[in-house]
């Protein structure tokens, strides 16, 4: 990557920002006296804090590089991971999960298929989440590192562990709240950094007419532009593949399984401090959700017309992921880079600290007070969350350099989600809405789900259907990636589905008194009366919140189309 021309009033933007994280964190440790204040916040948060965390601990590399690189590579069609495949699914964890989730007091995803299933269903989740966090732990901390590394030149490995001991300083400090406050902060920092990048990169190009009419003339072609065009079951043309992956695959499969069972989202919602509030920290995401595209498609479509060799075959053509940087290196100056580069590595940090300090609470809760050493006083248990969270950091360096190997990180991330999250949205849409679902239903199906992924992903490089113009050409690297990852979670999905239920119908489900709050339907009597849990005001209102996003996706869905 290029060297960034960056100067002393943009290091000091920089210093300034750095400091007021630290100090953040700093405050946060003082309200820390248990292991729940330091994983779960104490639950005592307001919606609107929870709210925000909630889209900017998602508002990551994954998200700010990822997204740009998936602009430059296919077109607008990647608004369909907003509104197919994020909008709905928050929605419906606001108004339909969260119930589950904040009302059985669990401290975790794992520690709900605990009650629900039992130990050895607990045990593989908790364990597969863990190694899912910090991979993807791992995509935040390389490109925070790819940006260090434009900044001053360090090596990308002295980047990567300079990034991770930055970010393991201030949640170490302040644990989930300091993560939380310094999401919001982030936030508005990332916001303040991309909106002046998207409108000088319109105006250079003679805005939203002049660059669709450029982009018209790459490789992406005329039709770059229309999200539905070329979706064509059995020949596609759609940069994205055919309908069948982007509906069932991405909007379905993928969309709800990593927005309703990733616990990297739904611990920011675990921590807002009443159930009303815990609804409302999804809904309330979703809103920015809808218009991030504007800041993170539109400067990859930039970077495609303005970047020369951008995605090129060479040693040297900078990749898909290069696109913001190079993008702020062209465009901002002096100052105006600085608070751009302070919005990158917040959203970097962000998405990090959102998986170590779910990974953290999973680890410490899930895995070792659960199996290993039970029963010891909760200092204890906040002395271990501490020390994974280093532990965490240290693992997440590694997997930062499996990272590096993908040009594109949000087809990289797309396939973990697959592996990961495909499947488990299966077991836990089954086990709530059907009580007959038995324990050892839910172990079976998540390791069928997570092998099916894994069939689909290996056997699929040897499918012609998968690749440009449907032939087989796999020395050329033609193979559509976000098809074959949207494919893979669906035979994650019907695969734990399928041996779900065979598995339930010949073992033996449990009493049903033990599912009390758990299953649809199933009420448990110990539950406060909702009636005596303090309502919103109406404009506040869960349902009508949530309405009020899905019509706006539908609006701006017909406009796109």
């Amino acid at each position: 990557m290029l060297r960034l021309d960056v100067n002393v009033f943009d290091y000091v933007i920089l210093a300034i920002y750095f400091a007021l994280v630290i100090g953040i964190g700093v405050m946060a440790r003082r309200a820390i006296a248990t292991s729940e204040d330091f994983l779960l916040s104490g639950r005592s948060l307001p919606a609107w804090v929870t709210g925000l965390a909630f889209i900017s601990a998602n508002l990551g590399a994954i998200e700010i590089l990822g997204m740009a690189a998936n602009g430059a590579q296919y077109g607008l069609s990647t608004l369909h991971f907003y509104w197919i495949g994020a909008v709905p699914a928050m929605v419906f964890l606001g108004i339909v999960m969260m119930p589950f989730y904040y009302g059985s007091r669990v401290r975790s995803v794992p520690e709900f298929l605990l009650r629900r299933f039992n130990p050895a269903t607990h045990l593989f989740n908790a364990v597969s989440f863990a190694a899912a966090a910090v991979l993807t732990a791992g995509v935040n901390l390389y490109a925070l590192a790819l940006v260090i590394n434009a900044l001053i030149g360090w090596p990308i490995w002295v980047s990567i562990i300079v990034s991770a001991a930055f970010v393991l300083g201030y949640i170490t400090l302040g644990g989930l709240s300091g993560a939380i406050y310094n999401e919001v902060l982030q936030f508005f920092v990332i916001v303040a950094g991309l909106v002046p990048l998207v409108i000088i990169g319109l105006k250079n190009v003679g805005g939203y007419s002049g660059l669709k009419e450029k982009v018209a003339h790459t490789a992406l072609g005329p039709n770059s532009f229309s999200t539905w065009s070329g979706t064509n079951v059995g020949h596609w043309t759609n940069p994205l593949g055919d309908w069948i992956g982007i509906v069932m695959g991405l909007g379905f499969v993928l969309s709800f399984g990593y927005w309703t069972t990733n616990f990297a989202e739904v611990q920011r919602a675990l921590s807002a401090k009443d159930l009303s509030a815990a609804q409302r920290t999804p809904l309330i995401g979703s809103f920015p959700k809808i218009f991030i595209p504007a800041l993170t498609i539109i400067p990859g479509l930039l970077a495609l017309v303005l970047v020369p060799k951008l995605g090129g075959k060479g040693a040297t053509d900078p990749t898909y992921n290069d696109a913001i940087p190079l993008l702020m290196n062209k465009f901002l100056p002096n100052g105006t880079l600085g608070i751009a580069l302070a919005g990158l590595l917040a959203a970097f940090m962000a998405g990090m600290a959102a998986n170590v300090s779910s990974f953290n609470t999973v680890f410490t809760y899930d895995i070792w007070q659960t199996y290993f050493v039970k029963g010891r006083r909760d200092a204890y248990y906040l002395k271990v969350g501490r020390i994974i969270t280093v532990v965490g950091i240290l693992i997440g360096i590694g997997t930062a350099f499996i990272a590096s190997g993908y040009t594109n990180i949000m087809n990289y991330i797309q396939l973990l989600f697959s592996y990961f999250n495909a499947p488990l949205f299966a077991t836990f849409i089954i086990a709530m809405f059907w009580k007959r679902a038995t324990p050892w239903a839910g172990l079976c199906g998540l390791v069928a789900g997570t092998l099916g992924a894994g069939v689909m992903h290996f056997a699929g490089y040897h499918v012609a259907y998968f690749y440009k113009d449907q032939v087989f050409d796999p020395t050329h690297g033609m193979i559509n990636a976000q098809l074959l990852n949207f494919y893979g979670a669906i035979t994650a999905f019907v695969a734990d589905a399928v041996v779900t239920v065979a598995v339930t119908l010949v073992t033996k489900p449990k009493p049903v008194e033990e599912l009390a709050g758990l299953v649809w339907g199933v009420h448990d009597p110990n539950a406060p009366d909702p009636d005596s849990v303090p309502k919103p005001a109406w404009w506040a209102s869960p349902k009508l919140l949530g309405g009020v996003s899905l019509g706006i996706v539908a609006v701006l869905s017909v406009i796109f189309a």
